[in-house]
């Protein structure tokens, strides 16, 4: 099965490290993120490798050219300037009944076995990882005359279920493809016509956008925890 990793994007959040790196090339724990990517999927079964690349795709072929690491990785130029949606779309030729598609910056311990298994048992065409929001910010806890009752110091918000990547889609979904945008524009299309469902994830996830979460990340593996390493 074919996971196609958008690779695409400019990172304009993460700038001014993304002006001369693409963003998938930006270092956690030593490595490139888009290798800790690669390497999740490659622990649970996964050595197909499709990067709809855009922005330096230079950089990319350089480092992949020759790289031998038991996973068959091709890069495709899907234009510089192409949205998320137009990335994925450009791949069609390129993958097979079942594909799965996700972000080249977001770590995450998904089980895929699971997560396949629940794309199976529904009759949608996509279906997308999600995890439970954390809120930026502390969280008061407020009566009615203004009391604060509690402070929550960014807490997990369980009520709100981000996406997270890690989606599955059928082949079948391009027929429906509407949009440039794969967030905004082809999700809320899919999600109209009722061909959307999510596999709710209550583990570990992160995502790289900024340097400040540069430092999480290597805060976080310090003492050799990589806590995105799901255990099969």
């Amino acid at each position: 099965m074919k996971v196609v990793i958008l690779c695409g994007g400019k990172g304009i959040r993460a700038f001014p490290f993304t002006e001369y790196l693409p963003k998938p090339m930006l270092p956690v724990a030593g490595s490139p993120i888009i290798m800790h990517v690669i390497k999740g999927f490659l622990d649970q079964g996964f050595d197909e490798f499709l990067l709809a690349a855009g922005y330096r795709q230079d950089v990319l072929n350089d480092y992949f050219e020759g790289k031998e690491f038991g996973a068959n990785v091709e890069v495709l130029d899907t234009g510089e300037e192409t949205d998320t949606g137009g990335r994925v779309l450009a791949c069609r030729e390129h993958v097979g009944d079942t594909f799965i598609a996700t972000y080249s910056d977001g770590l995450c311990d998904v089980p895929l076995a699971r997560l396949l298994d629940f794309h199976h048992s529904h009759d949608g065409l996509a279906t997308i990882t999600s995890v439970a929001m954390y809120s930026q910010y502390g969280v008061l806890d407020v009566n009615g005359d203004g009391k604060v009752r509690a402070l929550r110091e960014k807490p997990l918000l369980h009520e709100h279920w981000i996406n997270a990547g890690f989606i599955v889609f059928d082949k079948e979904v391009f027929d429906h493809w509407e949009g440039e945008n794969l967030e905004s524009d082809v999700f809320g299309h899919l999600v109209e016509k009722g061909l959307v469902y999510t596999y709710r994830h209550e583990g570990f996830f992160k995502s790289l956008d900024s340097y400040k979460d540069q430092r999480e990340f290597d805060e976080v593996v310090r003492n050799g925890d990589y806590p995105w390493t799901v255990k099969v």
